[in-house]
């Protein structure tokens, strides 16, 4: 009896909680205590859940307010002749013919020379279907690998036509003269465009690497950040560097926190703004050996920044204008033609602040005002240029 007693006991005490719940109160009360039983259990995972994610609030990512120092573009160069033309070439100039004879001399051609050993020009002096021309081919901004492929562009130096013309193969050196490398050789039929001078042309996928070009981004353990001049100012470097030294173990990642927190001192990024452009930023310990997960996680924080509502940016060529709401103006008479409308005071439109008091008068509602009389945008674009002129417009132009 007692045996039975402990068993049934011990059985009590292995039944799952909402069992338990069951036995103790009526059915209603039962389904309220499930379900708030099942919601705090919600609760408790979600919170180890979020308890992992950096708090970040919105904001643009730093990866699109800057660039990293060596994320940039490089130019590959070389001087090449062009044969095939049809009568457009350089014809008798002595460069071009030097050039020529050069080349089929190392390429085994029988050259005359004279009694000083220099090669006769006379057989090539007059060879009007080739041309001399500049090369030149950009790299992308990460690198290039020995055998890609990329494109080049074609400069006739005096040439009257490139239409027809094949590139011989051409040595592509660095930008730097000095240096002798040849990075890349280049080779082709030239392709002209009809939008182009008959003197410019192209060659897809002409041009092939022969060595590797990479794009070094980490120096002394830190990199330098370059901020976009759309973006460039003293705050945005300000406000980059104070987010960058506000990072903390947790905020780097819940995985490394606490080989982040046995580091010491260097064992998370500090930031330093040199001017309005760059910012310098050292790499933390832990990430010394694989920079470039720290970059990746670096350039995704949000970065909050300051309110460009005084900015004026205009397109001319497209007719854009684009005004920021806090963009104002001085109390002026603009006449256009045979219109007069008076800003800030007077007969004119007044801007009301939000107690009802009269507020500096807004671009914005001056644009407003011109649209709804048709006046055209390049007839805005100037009264802005002049308010700007006479310092009346309280805000930034930025023309494109």
């Amino acid at each position: 009896m007692n045996r039975h007693r402990d068993m049934s006991t011990a059985n009590r005490h292995c039944v799952p909680a909402p069992r338990l719940l069951a036995a103790a109160m009526p059915e209603s009360r039962l389904r309220e205590s499930i379900g708030l039983w099942w919601l705090c259990c919600l609760i408790v995972v979600l919170a180890l859940v979020f308890s992992a994610v950096p708090a970040w609030g919105g904001g643009m990512k730093l990866g699109d307010l800057c660039r990293l120092k060596g994320q940039e573009t490089n130019t590959l160069q070389g001087l090449g002749l062009v044969v095939g033309l049809r009568g457009t070439g350089d014809g008798d100039a002595a460069p071009t013919s030097r050039a020529l004879a050069r080349m089929m001399q190392l390429m085994g051609g029988p050259m005359a020379v004279d009694a000083a050993g220099n090669l006769n020009l006379g057989d090539v002096e007059d060879s009007k279907n080739v041309a001399m021309v500049f090369v030149n081919a950009k790299l992308p901004t990460v690198g290039a690998q020995q055998g890609d492929v990329l494109d080049v562009t074609i400069s006739a130096i005096s040439a009257k036509s490139l239409e027809g013309g094949y590139l011989m193969l051409t040595p592509m050196l660095g930008p730097r003269a000095d240096n002798p490398t040849v990075y890349a050789m280049a080779q082709g039929r030239i392709q002209l465009s009809p939008d182009s001078p008959a003197t410019n042309g192209t060659i897809q996928g002409g041009m092939k690497m022969e060595t590797t070009v990479r794009a070094n981004y980490v120096k002394d353990n830190g990199i330098t950040l370059i901020i976009d001049r759309d973006f460039a100012d003293f705050n945005t470097a300000q406000r980059i560097e104070d987010e960058i030294n506000s990072l903390t173990s947790l905020t780097m990642g819940s995985q490394d926190s606490s080989r982040l927190s046995s580091g010491g001192i260097g064992s998370i990024p500090q930031a330093r703004a040199i001017d309005q452009l760059h910012v310098e930023v050292t790499v933390p310990k832990l990430y010394q050996d694989n920079p470039i997960k720290f970059i990746s996680f670096l350039l995704n924080i949000p970065v909050q920044l300051a309110n460009r509502g005084k900015r004026v940016v205009i397109n001319e060529a497209d007719g854009v204008v684009v005004i920021g709401d806090d963009v104002e103006i001085a109390p002026v008479l603009v006449t256009h033609r045979n219109l007069r409308i008076e800003a800030g005071g007077g007969n004119g439109f007044v801007e009301l602040g939000p107690d009802g008091t009269p507020a500096a008068a807004k671009l914005k509602s001056l644009a407003d005002a011109l649209g709804a009389l048709d006046v055209p945008t390049e007839d805005l674009i100037a009264i802005i240029k002049t308010l700007k002129a006479k310092g009346d417009l309280y805000g930034e132009v930025i023309f494109r």
